[in-house]
């Protein structure tokens, strides 16, 4: 579907009409796809599938949305208003709100239209009819999960609504809305096929396993702890598809290794036709990027272990804060590209990153630490979804990962701590393949210790696994940790005045009022429209 999914999807001009027009839910007309002439063949209603298959997320939410949590600062711009999200200085007027509220209404509609629609076509064959409806529920069951993860209470539509209903509409409780992403799922699964039953042409196309998964992650954020055990052991069995981790943890984010055994659904790029280029702001400005506008922070370098599995704060851990990259956890260096990183470029060849002021043999020293500068300002660069095959500027083609088979056993893991199940048993099918892949051979950090806190074990595993992937915000606002994470100062290397937090850069000051930001507001755009929507708490 890689290919065919953007390629056909462009050929339809009613579909830009469309996308066009979604902008708001009052705003949209509702009679564009239901003229005769469209609703005729397989093939138009693959392409306004396809669309909706564009519309679920996008690379710049991807990637910016690491900037709102403690493991990225967003230091030049506001991308995506992360800055402004992170430092909690945003109100319902910030167009990040309202963006995403768009965003997924937008997504909402086309699912809904298709399905009202799909079964005009007389001559589909109903098996494929039957699936394509399928992927439709999912995709609109993943924007209400968006929806109400953000916002709690949103308006819900489960077919496309006049301008009059959506002027006048109430919200619906998020917990309603839940329990239909939850029926939605269950029956999508039943009319999906496993990822190993697709042929290469539909490769990326949701799948059964993909529906579970992303119901185990909804029930995830519900603290729902048996039944995301439920869901993924459906996974974990393999009788609901096959998946297992991939044998290198940088290689699962490579492009020869795209639809690798652990991508359970992944975002679609094509190179040069629908493709990104935001590493040309993340990478090492002497490898090619431009300047920094998301840069890891310090607090993220340090929950990496060290490779006996201790914290670097631990008794016995061996961290030495005057060499701290040495004896770390291997997946700091498939993410963080921190002082002394030696940069794999595509023809094999090393540079030296030199992040530390006065350090780089060049005197231009682009990548070493400037207060005020455009490089990064806490000293750390990017390197997981680097694409050495990108072109110019950092534009990559290479699909980004929503869901992962390493992320189903952490669920699982969880749930099983916080269950007071965790056990020797459950780790060695989960935490311990996951260390090991990651490069760890030391027994202590790849056997089980039945006095660790169990919980806190696995949200760190949880963090280091799946940095700059974008999930972590939402982990911390699950956890009710925000408070916790999100008030005080984002760090940087130890490249500051020694007597200010013992030298470590302060990067950025945020702000976190648990009294209300654990909800968005409403847009303030979509209360001027439609005043029955009424506000969050405190806002």
């Amino acid at each position: 579907m890689k290919r065919s999914q953007i390629l056909k999807t462009s050929c339809f001009i009613i579909l830009v009409s469309v996308l066009s027009a979604c902008k708001k839910l009052d705003l949209v007309p509702t009679d564009v796809f239901t003229d005769a002439n469209f609703w005729t063949t397989t093939e138009k209603a693959n392409s306004v599938l396809n669309s909706a298959y564009s519309q679920l997320f996008n690379n710049n939410y991807f990637f910016f949305n690491e900037g709102m949590s403690d493991n990225a600062y967003n230091g030049r711009g506001d991308n995506e208003g992360v800055a402004s999200l992170a430092a909690g200085t945003y109100d319902p007027a910030l167009g990040r709100l309202n963006g995403e509220w768009d965003f997924h209404y937008a997504g909402i509609k086309t699912t809904n239209i298709f399905l009202e629609n799909v079964d005009r076509v007389s001559s589909m064959d109903a098996n494929l009819k039957a699936r394509m409806k399928a992927e439709a529920r999912v995709l609109r069951a993943w924007h209400y999960f968006y929806l109400t993860t953000w916002f709690g209470d949103v308006p819900f539509f489960a077919k496309d609504p006049s301008i009059e209903e959506a002027k006048t509409v109430s919200r619906t409780p998020k917990s309603e809305i839940v329990n239909f992403i939850l029926t939605e799922l269950d029956a999508a699964a039943a009319d999906l096929p496993v990822n190993t039953a697709y042929a290469e042409a539909d490769r990326g196309r949701l799948t059964k396993g993909a529906a579970i998964a992303l119901k185990a992650r909804v029930l995830l954020y519900e603290s729902r702890w048996a039944d995301v055990v439920t869901e993924c052991e459906k996974l974990m069995s393999g009788n609901n598809g096959t998946y297992s981790l991939f044998a290198s943890y940088e290689g699962v984010f490579l492009p020869q290794n795209e639809y690798n055994s652990e991508v359970i659904f992944d975002l679609q790029y094509v190179p040069q036709t629908r493709a990104y280029s935001n590493f040309f702001d993340m990478a090492p400005l002497s490898v090619g990027a431009r300047l920094n506008a998301l840069a890891p922070t310090q607090e993220l370098v340090d929950s990496y272990l060290t490779l006996n599995g201790k914290r670097i704060n631990e008794a016995g851990s061996g961290y030495d804060e005057a060499n701290p990259y040495q004896n770390r956890d291997p997946r700091l260096t498939a993410t963080v590209v921190y002082h002394g990183y030696e940069w794999r470029r595509p023809d094999n060849s090393v540079k030296i990153i030199y992040t530390k002021p006065g350090t780089d043999p060049d005197p231009a020293a682009p990548d070493e630490y400037r207060a005020g500068g455009i490089s990064s300002p806490t000293g750390y660069y990017t390197r997981k979804y680097y694409d050495p095959t990108s072109a110019n500027n950092f534009l990559s083609g290479l699909n980004l990962i929503m869901i992962r088979y390493a992320d189903v056993l952490l669920m699982y893991a969880e749930a099983k701590a916080e269950l007071g199940q965790m056990n020797a048993s459950v780790w060695n099918q989960t935490i311990r393949p996951i260390r090991q892949r990651a490069g760890f051979t030391a027994a202590s950090a790849l056997e089980f210790n039945a006095s660790a806190n169990q919980v806190e074990v696995v949200r760190n595993e949880r963090r280091t696994e799946l940095a700059m992937e974008g999930l972590r915000i939402f982990d911390i606002r699950r956890w009710r940790i925000a408070e916790d994470v999100l008030n005080g100062w984002a760090h940087g290397a130890q490249f500051g005045p020694s007597d200010v937090d013992n030298g470590y850069i302060r990067a950025n000051q945020r702000s976190f009022d648990a009294s209300r930001a654990y909800l968005w507001p409403i847009p303030q755009d979509e209360l001027a429209l439609n005043p029955n929507l009424g506000q969050n708490p405190g806002w």
